[in-house]
């Protein structure tokens, strides 16, 4: 497969690359640096220069033309300015749709986060409100945009080792899991068909990932 990743150059992607590389996979990085690229391309991928937001659908339908699939795994986080969760995590994530659709690309991955249908409460932060509100509506319009779509939703995000073992499902309890077993799952997600048109939070767990998904594609 050829892979454009959104936010190529972030901690889940980098964990990401080496996966797809070692299968046979074209890794196709968007990075706004170009430091960030060479980097990448010194791993065996083929990153290419785009900045989320100075960017349009156009361009990124420059950049995704006779790729099989798109991750989008760009986020500005929960912490930070409030209006770049908009900018990035939103805008950013309705250009790359529409680029997909332009490029005739209909795969779509997104990494969202867990919890963020929940109402917004008035003694939330505004940055957490924003990116909140930012993940939710790109998650609305992605499953509203006729591509083959899977939605992603992690709970916390941890720095530790992957086990390959995780929870998965429409709603689980609200817990972390490493980087590294959301980057397992979404390589996995792009082989399998069946994922299209699911929703899942995905904590870490006592299931392989491969019985995981198994399990969640039949509920």
């Amino acid at each position: 497969m050829r892979v454009v990743v959104v936010g190529g150059h972030g901690k889940i992607a980098r964990l990401l690359a080496p996966l797809l590389l070692a299968r046979g996979d074209v890794v196709v990085p968007l990075v706004r640096r170009p430091e960030h690229a060479d980097e990448l391309a010194a791993l065996g991928a083929q990153p290419a220069l785009l900045d989320i937001e100075a960017s349009d659908a156009d361009d990124f339908a420059v950049v995704t033309t006779r790729a099989d699939a798109v991750v989008f795994a760009a986020g500005a986080g929960p912490d930070g300015r409030a209006d770049r969760k908009r900018t990035v995590d939103l805008e950013g994530s309705l250009k790359a749709q529409e680029g997909a659709r332009l490029a005739g690309v209909r795969r779509f991955v997104q990494v969202s986060a867990i919890g963020v249908d929940e109402p917004i409460t008035d003694d939330m932060r505004a940055v957490w409100a924003a990116y909140v509100v930012a993940k939710r509506d790109a998650d609305e319009a992605l499953r509203a945009s006729g591509l083959a779509w899977t939605i992603l939703r992690p709970g916390g995000l941890t720095d530790e080792a992957g086990t390959g073992r995780i929870m998965l499902g429409e709603h689980v309890p609200r817990t972390t899991v490493p980087r590294a077993d959301v980057a397992a799952v979404i390589a996995a997600v792009l082989l399998d068909d069946a994922t299209v048109g699911h929703q899942w939070e995905l904590v870490a767990g006592d299931t392989p990932i491969a019985d995981a998904l198994a399990a969640a594609t039949r509920a």
